[in-house]
């Protein structure tokens, strides 16, 4: 228990928890994203296990280190750039976050909804309900392993200690738990927000596609450009409903 006493120890764990929950946001935003199509009464149930998805696929890369730090020795070389399986998992990482966001941008911006006919049974619209909701969890844990991936070998070159980063991962998950769905009722109750939204998870992935090629992209550059847009966005939200309460008010004073 001495451990416990040793000051750099929780220095450690406060850097990597708040490590990780910096490199989660990504993650919030996507299982927000995926969440916010499913039906109301299912939303919550997907979105604790996204995050728990994440939390186990983190974990059990921390348990099998030594594997994961091989991922980064060079399997073969295309025109004299090294590829390792890292670069390989960055890479259709990358690729399946650049197709999934730019489909639900064209269906959030062009596409119209399917709604069901008042005919539909019951029945069948359970079982639609369920077919999408475990397609939703097997996104959500395809990209999990993407995002950790990352956030492990960040957090291995922080600390050498596996039970640190292990209860650092576990506080982060359990701030994202709290996080989660507010974030995602925010996104889904603000259109505008979401296409925002997901224009950062195609920048975050193509930074992944760049990461498979030695290109680095500082996340910091990334976080303070969604910052930034977020901020803008929130004063047209604010500047738009003073418009709308202004317009009511004008319009109760006509009549």
């Amino acid at each position: 228990m001495n451990f416990l006493l040793d000051p750099n120890i929780w220095i450690a764990f406060a850097m990597l928890t708040l490590l990780e929950i910096v490199l989660g946001v990504d993650n919030i935003i996507f299982i927000s994203i995926l969440v916010g199509r499913l039906p109301q009464q299912l939303r919550d149930t997907a979105r604790r296990l996204g995050l728990g998805t994440a939390m186990v696929s983190r974990l059990l890369l921390l348990v099998s280190l030594s594997w994961v730090m091989g991922l980064k020795t060079d399997l073969f070389h295309v025109f004299g750039q090294g590829i390792s399986g890292r670069d390989l998992v960055l890479l259709f990482g990358g690729l399946f976050l650049l197709y999934k966001s730019s489909h639900e941008i064209f269906v959030e911006v062009e596409a119209t909804e399917e709604k069901a006919s008042p005919e539909t049974h019951p029945a069948s619209l359970k079982a639609t309900g369920n077919k999408l909701f475990w397609a939703t969890i097997a996104q959500i844990a395809v990209i999990d392993i993407v995002f950790s991936l990352d956030s492990v070998i960040t957090a291995v070159g922080m600390a050498d200690n596996l039970w640190v980063m292990a209860a650092a991962v576990v506080a982060a998950v359990g701030v994202m738990f709290f996080a989660a769905k507010p974030i995602g009722e925010f996104v889904d109750n603000h259109p505008s927000v979401k296409v925002l939204a997901l224009a950062f998870l195609v920048m975050i992935g193509m930074a992944l596609i760049g990461e498979a090629f030695d290109m680095h992209v500082p996340k910091g550059y990334i976080y303070t450009a969604m910052a930034f847009s977020l901020a803008v966005e929130t004063l047209n939200i604010r500047a738009r409903k003073q418009k709308a309460k202004h317009a009511r008010h004008t319009a109760a004073k006509e009549t």
